[in-house]
């Protein structure tokens, strides 16, 4: 027995030491200081929050195309310059310019409880109803299946109305957009297959608000383009229960937004490079377009102010990356993703080796932790740091990772595709409506996530995957 529990020592201890020689590299008495100090500047600076103030409230909503983006691409290459970065370089990319017009009108004209006033904004890329507007009788369906039984017949000439909403018994509210946005996004191509003249989407929201959320919608080619809004949560139901006490209602639609001829905008992008293998890049970004209805807070100001912050600390600190950190301001995530496609595109041709690229765009709210899209080794690296990263919050390290503008760089190498993750209750109750502006976000959860992204970045560029 003795010489059985010696032996089981034995090979337990030589099992420990073949398993631990990669590991062994990593000072986590180092790194859990420095990690310390990124928090303690995080959290008793206001420059980034200051720098989101700015960009909400003196620039304002910031479309694709607009005068507000460009500032906003002036100024946000203006505060990296003054940072003393290594580089801060403009990336061109053509955008879409789409104008949403004078404020729409939704009206029920003619149900028996009389008229009624709802909110609705048009989704955006939708053609206009001209100046008149239309009027016609809604067809309420929770599906496209419900839409196909229903058929031409009972869809001809008519707007149909949307009407499925948030599954709210998902804990993580994305899960619950991910199940609903689908009717923003196709509805108005299949309903204009079968004949109707207009469309209304339940707002992506898991409460009952007074606030349209807008957001994208496309259309396809050989199919009539049909104008598309979002209606609010609140009058969705109202809505609703006046069909069912009268299916034969007209609800009055008038929109005068419009394409216009694309615009030259850009990427906007600081570096520091990397002491020890430049040639290794680590991206942490943020989009730095908006919709046009609030100013752009959460979605993505907060992202776009923490990633120039993970640079600020890196520099305040004296914290000097073994590997290249980027932070890229991706341009018309929005309504076009052209940003993130054209700087995937450029980074192709000039053969970079990215190693991560992290995306900070689902608000700024407490930090959860992060979701990756890499291989099986790339995950088993970033739950090796876990003991580095719980005590500030980051529990969640899941292998549902990415974002939409760095979802171009899939397949260049082997990047891992990292997605920042703050709690998502209360996103939706701002995402693409007039109340996502800079009262709404608390600074030291905003702060939070500087940080969060900044001992990522740090573990990254000094261990790599």
């Amino acid at each position: 027995m003795l010489f059985k529990t010696t032996l089981r020592t034995a090979l337990l201890a030589v099992a420990t030491v073949v398993a631990l020689p990669a590991m062994a590299q990593q000072n986590y008495a180092a790194d859990s200081i420095t990690i310390r100090k990124i928090y303690d500047n995080a959290l008793t600076s206001y420059e980034s929050y200051d720098n989101l103030r700015y960009l909400t409230k003196k620039i304002g909503n910031r479309l694709s195309g607009s005068p507000q983006a460009a500032a906003a691409v002036e100024w946000s290459r203006q505060v990296m310059d003054k940072m003393g970065l290594d580089r801060v370089y403009l990336q061109e990319v053509m955008v879409p310019h789409w104008v949403r017009g004078e404020k729409e009108i939704g009206r029920v004209t003619n149900s028996r409880a009389g008229a009624a006033d709802m909110n609705i904004a048009a989704l955006g890329g939708s053609v206009g109803t001209g100046a008149k507007g239309i009027s016609a009788q809604v067809v309420e369906v929770k599906s496209f299946e419900e839409l196909e039984k229903l058929g031409k017949k009972k869809v001809q000439g008519k707007i149909v109305f949307f009407n499925r909403p948030f599954d709210n018994t998902h804990l993580n509210t994305m899960q619950a957009y991910g199940g609903a946005v689908d009717q923003r996004g196709g509805g108005p191509v299949a309903a204009a297959k079968l004949g109707a003249v207009g469309v209304l989407v339940r707002s992506m929201a898991n409460e009952v608000q007074e606030v349209p959320h807008t957001g994208s919608t496309r259309y396809q080619e050989g199919v009539a383009k049909i104008p598309a809004a979002a209606i609010s949560t609140k009058h969705a139901n109202q809505l609703s229960d006046l069909l069912q006490d009268d299916p034969q209602l007209n609800f009055y639609l008038r929109m005068t937004c419009e394409t216009l001829p694309d615009v030259l905008s850009y990427n906007v992008i600081g570096e520091l490079k990397g002491t020890e293998k430049p040639e290794e890049i680590i991206v942490v970004g943020g989009h730095l377009d908006s919709w046009d209805l609030g100013e752009g807070a959460h979605d993505d100001g907060t992202g776009c102010m923490q990633s120039i912050d993970v640079l600020r600390m890196f520099k305040e600190l004296n914290i000097k990356p073994k590997r290249t950190v980027r932070a890229v301001l991706f341009m018309n995530e929005e309504n076009g993703l052209r940003g993130g496609l054209k700087y995937a595109e450029l980074a192709k041709k000039n053969n970079e080796k990215h190693i991560a690229a992290i995306e900070s765009d689902a608000g700024g709210f407490t930090p959860r932790g992060f979701g990756i899209d890499g291989t099986a080794a790339q995950f088993a690296k970033a739950k090796s740091w876990h003991n580095l990263l719980t005590p500030y919050g980051l529990h969640d390290l899941n292998r549902d990772g990415g974002g939409a503008d760095i979802g171009p760089l899939k397949g260049q190498g082997t990047v891992a595709l990292i997605g920042f993750r703050p709690d998502s209750q209360r996103y939706f109750d701002y995402h693409h409506t007039e109340i996502d502006v800079f009262e709404n976000v608390n600074r030291r959860e905003m702060q939070l996530g500087s940080a969060s992204m900044a001992a990522l970045v740090y573990l990254l560029a000094e261990y790599g995957f």
